[in-house]
């Protein structure tokens, strides 16, 4: 009989999720505050595609478990520092949405 794998709770779809190496160990990531590194692996995890991620303020807020203030400027230090792109860029919306752009430096 065959041993069943265990399922993993955050993962449904059983995929993995491949992030550069070098881009880890570049200044522009390592000197990120913690709330813009969790940003990034939740918009990770979101990316299809030819696709852009429609992500809350709120929701990053919810799921990183800080203030929508924080979780906003977590999203413009991703931007600064050209890990994403925004492609609506009203300061009234809560929803950005995001492009990949390169590894960042």
């Amino acid at each position: 009989m065959a041993k069943k794998k265990p399922k993993l709770g955050f993962d449904q779809r059983g995929g993995v999720m491949v992030v550069s190496r070098a881009m880890r160990e570049s200044l522009a990531y390592v000197s990120m505050p913690a709330t813009a590194k969790v940003l990034m692996d939740l918009l990770q995890l979101q990316w299809r595609k030819n696709r852009p991620v429609a992500y809350g303020v709120r929701e990053a807020a919810q799921k990183i478990s800080c203030t929508a203030n924080t979780a906003a400027k977590a999203f413009k230090i991703l931007q600064e520092r050209g890990f994403i792109v925004c492609e609506e860029n009203n300061p009234y919306s809560i929803v950005k949405r995001v492009q990949r752009r390169g590894n960042g430096g």
